[in-house]
């Protein structure tokens, strides 16, 4: 059978060029063509042309959907990230780190799904008796899971075709390859074609399909931008060297928040899950130490206690260092020349370190206000009492300003035993929330400095 032709297109202006050049000719852009597979015309079975006759307009209320549009894992924290479990048809895209526990993680998932939903397991790295060998050190002895190692695209949907099953996993999506390229599996090209076919085939027949990607040395998943906005969901594994704890967040979610978060211990057993993630980044100190903050940060709907530290300490150099981990470090330097400007404090001779305990990572503003009250604690060596809790974005101007959330975030600070709680005046609760929290607004940075 002969090979199907093959163009080249511009992955900045989308021009097609019928043979690879390092500089695109329309554009200017280098290194932005990449090969795909040449769309020619499809002749339907009567010998005519595939178009519109075979589809209809409909009217968006006139749409079915089923009343049990989800199914659950049986995996809670799974079905938080996902927003409430596997939608049908969804294409999840999951990448990691090697060896952080993806496989682990799919085959524990496929082994919950046993007797609730017709599943199958695709190995395009591993060997069979591999997987069985894995499936042994998790105890999963028992299971019944069909499983298939093969590369091929073409292959895989065939099977897929005859056995019609519900939940289906690739591992790995970099592995796979299809018969009307030429180029080796893992390139651009070979990426998009299977992907897109793979896609195709979960949406007209309202398969699950989970890939599981490859990611580069800065953490982003192998491939082209492209396949991300091709699947619905995009899930990354984190965690931090060294610690047993994994940690996987929704970047991409058509069917639920973005951000949302699930915690997992990796265990001798396989990955356990952590019901109770607050606990996990709060190291209770034996008595307060300076430096140390408690706030509550919002991961998609799940609001989490986490602990945020700041070492302050002379510089030896003549440009002090301003260094973060779990935290933004341009938001760092602008939180210093505010707490300069608007508190009277200056650090500009100083190294400033700043971490979120647990491996953690805030991205969201609520932060700003305990990091800058961690940063005066360990200043002046005066520790901040343990059983207070404070968030708060800081504005340039000095203000305190709301963040979302307030209410679930001092909440949950209630229910951990927290005795006070200083917040951004927008936040203050027009009811009461707990008797034994003690609530102090705050509207200003020098009114929350006056706090301490």
């Amino acid at each position: 059978m002969a090979k199907s032709r093959s163009e080249y297109v511009c992955q900045s202006c989308g021009g097609v060029q019928p043979k690879w050049a390092g500089q695109c000719p329309e554009c200017g852009s280098w290194n932005s063509l990449v090969e795909v597979a040449a769309a020619g015309p499809r002749t339907s079975r009567s010998g005519g042309m595939t178009g519109a006759a075979s589809t209809r307009i409909q009217m968006l209320s006139e749409v079915a959907v089923d009343e049990a549009p989800r199914a659950a894992t049986g995996m809670p924290e799974i079905d938080r990230v996902l927003g409430g479990g596997v939608v049908p048809g969804a294409v999840i895209l999951i990448g990691g780190d090697p060896g952080i526990g993806k496989s682990t993680l799919l085959l524990q998932v496929l082994s919950a799904l046993q007797g609730r939903l017709s599943t199958l397991y695709v190995t395009g790295e591993e060997s069979l008796a591999q997987v069985h060998l894995r499936a042994q050190r998790l105890g999963l002895v028992d299971l019944d899971l069909p499983v298939l190692a093969e590369t091929s695209v073409e292959q895989i949907l065939a099977q897929l075709s005859r056995s019609n099953p519900g939940f289906v996993v690739i591992d790995s999506i970099q592995t796979l390859y299809t018969e009307t390229l030429d180029s080796a599996p893992g390139s651009v090209s070979q990426l998009r074609e299977t992907a897109a076919q793979l896609v195709r085939y979960a949406k007209s027949t309202r398969t699950a399909i989970v890939l599981v990607g490859h990611v580069t040395k800065d953490g982003a998943i192998a491939g082209p931008r492209v396949l991300e906005h091709m699947v619905d969901t995009v899930l990354y594994f984190e965690h931090d060297p060294g610690s047993r704890f994994r940690i996987i967040r929704a970047i991409k979610n058509r069917f639920g928040a973005v951000n949302e978060l699930g915690v997992f211990a990796m265990t001798d057993g396989g990955l356990k899950e952590v019901s109770n993630p607050s606990a996990l980044f709060l190291s209770r100190h034996a008595e307060p130490v300076p430096g140390s903050v408690v706030t509550v940060a919002r991961q998609g709907s799940r609001p989490l206690l986490v602990e945020v530290q700041a070492l302050v300490d002379r510089s030896m150099v003549g440009t002090p260092r301003r260094v973060t981990l779990g935290l933004e470090g341009n938001r760092l330097n602008m939180l210093m020349a505010v707490l300069h400007r608007h508190g009277g404090i200056a650090l500009g001779d100083q190294d400033v370190f700043a971490n979120v305990v647990g491996g953690m990572r805030i991205q969201e503003t609520a932060a700003d206000l305990p990091l800058l009250l961690a940063v005066l604690s360990s200043f002046r060596s005066r520790p901040w009492p343990g059983d207070w809790v404070v968030f708060g974005e800081i504005g340039l101007a000095g203000e305190v300003r709301p963040v979302a959330g307030g209410e679930e975030r001092l909440i949950e600070a209630a229910k951990h035993g927290f005795k006070r709680a200083i917040v951004p005046a927008g936040n203050k609760p027009r009811r009461s929330l707990s008797s034994a929290l003690e609530i102090v607004a705050v509207g200003r940075l020098s009114e929350a400095i006056e706090q301490f």
